[in-house]
């Protein structure tokens, strides 16, 4: 079909990462049509090839039956991520500017003559300007066997569905090259619970980024995660079974590798056999010849991406270098002068849970000397290489790449220190930053070409925080090797505009306070940590919002607890929000040093009948715990296992007790003396009181936990003035004092009010509680609160009794809103099936066969044994699970985008089986688990402890039939 519309047709072959950010490039610079565009030749509403004013009318001729995708993050649909996850291409963008795209009909001839293509299916289209974006293909070594059943190569997402259907029924699998994409397959295929070996010709791992040194820490580092390691050994040959599968193959140094699978992955080719048949000039080593301009042999044909060979004879596989061709391209059909003579090539990435980055030109000859620093034990080598002038020619940085972000844009400039204080500080105060030094034209972000000029003036134009900063420049979202250069520069900025930075974030992923993520919460009625790190979250390495941490998941879970009459939420352990809890508030008990937890029923100002007596009495003999009184007037109960928890519970509520909530960082106890009803000395009902405001401020979730007392006279029995709240009965009311505090650091409560009724005491309380709820920080009791927030109780005093902010009213409607939503929080999971199941100290295995939705593990053996269902596992949350006849339980975890992982359950500490309790996160996109016990992180692909490296979980092959 040729087009016969007068607006100049842009045909673009080929739809992946580079071709849609040119026309990402081109709709920033107004060049293209829209559906109701009517601009002929001659128009004037915006540039085109000619700069006289048109836009560009664009066909998309795709290969592939899917928009553009982050290819990238391929390997990330081996963790759950949806090939959706990954589109480029907003339905909405492509439909705003009237762009046909032709899926699975790509351009099979160019007629340069009459400016025609046509397609795969006999389409043909007239073009003004074609625009060859084909890429790239996989490189397959010509070696017998290569096309059995079971070999594959990995560079689409039918590719990666045809490896995790061959991955079912194979135990074993080899990738065959160990550069940048080798060595992300081989973190897939462990992904999907695969005994994996790498295999690579050339002497060393990342031969093209990384020297001997680096690569054998490197090496050293995915050997001790069980892969096997071949390198100087090149494929010879596929060898397969009776029934023609692949079975292993045969090296060049006479060795053999069993593999069930084998994935390639040596390199890349250009496509350019559309070019060379339509008679562009090609090169001898393949590439489409292209000048500065992106301009080919043939006038009104371009070329970008890997398909291209640039003006400075390299073709280039990374997507930041096909991205500044874009914006060259863009500005070429628009009529603006740009040229891309070469790019940076420096990476940095995550591979196998290593941090490994290379910058400049790390193989330069050395002339002014290297400074080299690496300890094999920890998995870290940096080296540094100087000009014979002192300047910096590029480095290698392998398990520790912090100062990647600092360095790179350092590259060709003189060091602003000693080379080795950016390695190894003296003082141990880490890398130096050199942000300060770097001239504006610096290139910061070199992922999306974003200058150390844009970010001081995104920060001069309001963007006051990372995530603000990220969201205005688009630095720092792709790869996320600059972040730390990013914030330095941000940060003084900051300081030069006279802007005083606000208080640290709440966590490496997100920006914001807990006070700031609470108003967040409340004024947009997010409901969800999703929905919030979605929005206000600080994106991962991969660009994705981030999974959260032991810090920040139980911090929005309280929130979201505190807010829930507001957001129409009803129970802690509803949905998404169980997983976000603490071990404590995830079964509603307190978590013990051995394992088991303690139960406390609430017992209002330590009132207990004989009867309730009699009941904690016959549990406590019955389940074998043992009893204890505690300092705030309950009865505790100790040693009860997870199992155990509904039964006991359910008892209780049937005699009438509910959640005493000892384990939620929320209201404990109203503590109180005997007061008037028996006490001589009395001068007003303190038990009344105190039961009053406990069973008023139950179930409330705040900062820190809250202790309440009430007094009966100036005697003080009840040690109100050592409680966040305490009240003390006078001979004209109540005298409130707030903000006190026992434990390591002692303090005195402040009188806030005296002579106060019982109706005004309730009324201030109310105020008090949630204005502290409202501003205090994560973890954060009434007394420090009170010593930080500036003007102190005399502040709070303007605010709660005068309402200076005006807003007593919405403070006590909120109060109120939460004392007539409260609902006992064990009596509610013995009503729901559901909840209750995930009281068990482990999950039992499907019965009969295996079966698809099985999820396995391998045993100490090396079989595989199903341990759960799928559906079984909740995103972001782990369960106990045995394999076979093994003594030991399992913990199983499953990310937020799907990655199954296998660990030891057992804490190496305290030797409980509780790490499945624990809350999964990830720190610098390594996914961890946090045991509850002691809060020591571990890398759950390796095991590793990140806190302490004499501590190790044992880690377990995990796949999903």
């Amino acid at each position: 079909m040729v087009s016969s519309t007068d607006r100049p047709t842009l045909v673009l072959v080929g739809h992946g990462m580079v071709g849609q950010r040119l026309l990402e490039e081109l709709a920033v610079r107004d060049a293209l049509a829209g559906p109701d565009s009517t601009d002929g030749p001659g128009g004037a509403d915006g540039p085109d090839a000619a700069g006289d004013g048109r836009r560009w009318r664009v066909v998309i001729l795709a290969e592939e039956e899917r928009r553009a995708y982050d290819r990238v993050h391929l390997s990330s649909l081996f963790t759950g991520t949806t090939p959706e996850d990954l589109n480029l291409a907003d339905p909405d963008f492509l439909e705003r500017h009237d762009i046909t795209l032709r899926l699975g009909d790509p351009a099979t001839a160019i007629d340069a003559a009459t400016r025609t293509v046509t397609t795969r299916r006999g389409a043909a289209w007239h073009y003004d300007a074609l625009v060859l974006a084909t890429g790239s293909y996989a490189f397959v070594p010509p070696v017998p066997g290569r096309d059995a059943p079971g070999c594959f190569v990995y560079r689409t997402v039918e590719d990666v569905r045809a490896i995790q259907e061959a991955a079912r029924g194979a135990r074993t699998a080899a990738v065959i090259g160990g550069g940048l994409l080798g060595l992300e397959a081989v973190g897939a295929l462990r992904s999907l619970g695969l005994e994996t070996s790498v295999v690579e010709a050339a002497p060393r791992l990342m031969p093209g980024q990384v020297d001997r040194g680096g690569s054998d820490v490197l090496a050293h580092t995915v050997e001790a995660m069980g892969v096997h390691v071949h390198t100087d050994a090149a494929i010879t040959e596929v060898w397969t079974g009776a029934d023609g599968r692949v079975r292993g193959l045969s090296l060049s140094d006479g060795g053999s590798v069993q593999a069930d699978l084998i994935v390639f992955s040596v390199g890349v080719r250009p496509r350019d056999e559309l070019a060379r048949t339509a008679g562009l000039d090609v090169a001898d080593r393949g590439g489409i010849v292209i000048d500065a301009q992106c301009r080919t042999s043939v006038p009104e044909i371009y070329a970008l991406g890997e398909c291209a060979r640039a003006a400075d004879g390299n073709v280039y596989g990374l997507v930041a270098p096909g991205y500044r061709m874009a914006e060259v391209l863009a500005d070429t059909l628009t009529g603006a002068e740009n040229g891309f003579t070469g790019a940076d090539t420096s990476t940095k990435l995550k591979l196998l849970g290593a941090d490994v980055a290379s910058f400049g030109d790390p193989f330069a000859p050395d002339a002014g000397g290297s400074v080299l620093w690496a300890d094999s034990g920890s998995g870290v080598y940096k080296k540094l290489v100087l000009g014979p002038d002192g300047k910096l020619m590029g480095g290698i940085l392998v398990g520790d790449a912090d100062a990647y972000g600092t360095l790179r844009p350092l590259v060709g400039a003189q060091l602003p220190g000693p080379a080795s204080s950016f390695l190894l500080p003296a003082d141990g105060s880490g890398p130096v930053d050199t942000t300060a030094v770097l001239p504006d034209d610096a290139v910061i972000c070199s992922c999306n070409g974003v200058t150390k000029k844009a970010l001081r003036e995104a920060v001069r134009g309001g963007a006051h925080d990372l995530a603000a900063v990220k969201k205005c420049t688009g630095a720092g979202t792709q790869c996320g090797g600059c972040v730390g250069a990013v914030t330095s520069i941000m940060e003084a900025q900051l300081a030069a505009e006279g802007i005083e930075a606000g208080p640290g974030g709440l966590c490496p992923d997100f920006t914001q306070t807990r006070r700031e993520l609470y108003e967040i919460i409340r004024v947009t009625g997010i409901d969800s940590f999703t929905r919030l790190a979605k929005e206000y979250g600080v994106p991962g390495p991969d660009g994705k919002p981030p999974h959260g941490c032991a810090v920040c998941r139980p911090t929005v879970a309280s929130l979201l607890a505190t807010l829930g009459p507001e957001l129409g939420l009803h129970h802690i352990l509803d949905g998404e929000q169980a997983a976000l809890q603490d071990t404590n508030d995830l079964f509603l008990a307190n978590l013990q040093k051995d394992g088991t937890y303690s139960v406390v029923p609430r017992l209002p100002a330590g009132e207990i009948s004989p009867e309730h007596l009699i009941v904690l009495g016959e549990i406590a003999r019955e389940f074998g715990l043992y009893t204890k009184l505690t300092g705030g007037q309950r009865i505790d109960l100790f040693g009860a296992t997870v199992d155990q928890l509904p039964d006991i519970w359910r008892r209780l509520v049937d005699a009438g007790l509910e959640s005493g909530h000892a384990y939620g960082k929320s209201l404990r106890t109203a503590k109180s003396c005997a007061g008037s009803r028996w006490c001589r000395f009395g001068q007003r009902d303190s038990v009344g009181m105190a039961v009053e405001l406990e069973l008023r401020y139950r179930g409330l979730r705040s900062p820190h936990k809250l202790k309440l007392a009430a007094s009966g006279c100036i005697r003080e029995c009840a040690e109100a003035q050592s409680k966040d709240v305490g009240v003390i009965a006078t001979a004209k009311g109540w005298n409130l004092y707030v903000g006190g505090n026992g434990g390591t650091k002692p303090r005195h409560a402040d009188l806030l009010a005296q002579d106060l009724s019982d109706t005004e005491l309730i009324r201030t309380i109310d105020r008090f509680l949630m204005f502290y709820i409202r501003t205090a920080e994560r973890l954060e009791r009434t007394a420090a609160w009170l010593e930080r927030i500036d003007g102190g109780i005399d502040h709070i005093r303007n605010v709660v009794l005068h309402d200076s902010l005006g807003l007593a009213e919405e403070l006590e409607s909120q109060m109120q809103r939460h004392v007539d939503a409260y609902r006992d929080e064990w009596r509610a999971v013995l009503e729901d099936p559901a909840k209750l199941r995930r009281f068990t100290s482990t999950y039992p295995a499907p019965a009969g066969p295996a079966a698809p939705g099985h999820v396995q593990v391998r045993t100490h053996d090396g079989d595989w044994r199903s341990v759960c269902l799928l559906d079984e596992l909740e995103p972001g949350r782990g369960i106990p699970v045995r394999v076979g006849d093994e003594p030991d339980p399992i913990a199983l975890f499953r990310s937020p985008d799907g990655e199954l992982f296998a660990v030891s359950d057992t804490d190496p500490v305290s030797r409980a089986d509780v790490i499945s309790r624990g809350i999964y996160g990830a720190v610098d996109g390594t996914p961890v688990v946090t045991s509850p016990m002691y809060k020591q992180r571990f890398d759950l692909r390796t095991g590793a402890c990140l806190d302490d490296e004499s501590q190790r979980l044992d880690v377990r092959g995990v796949r999903v039939l």
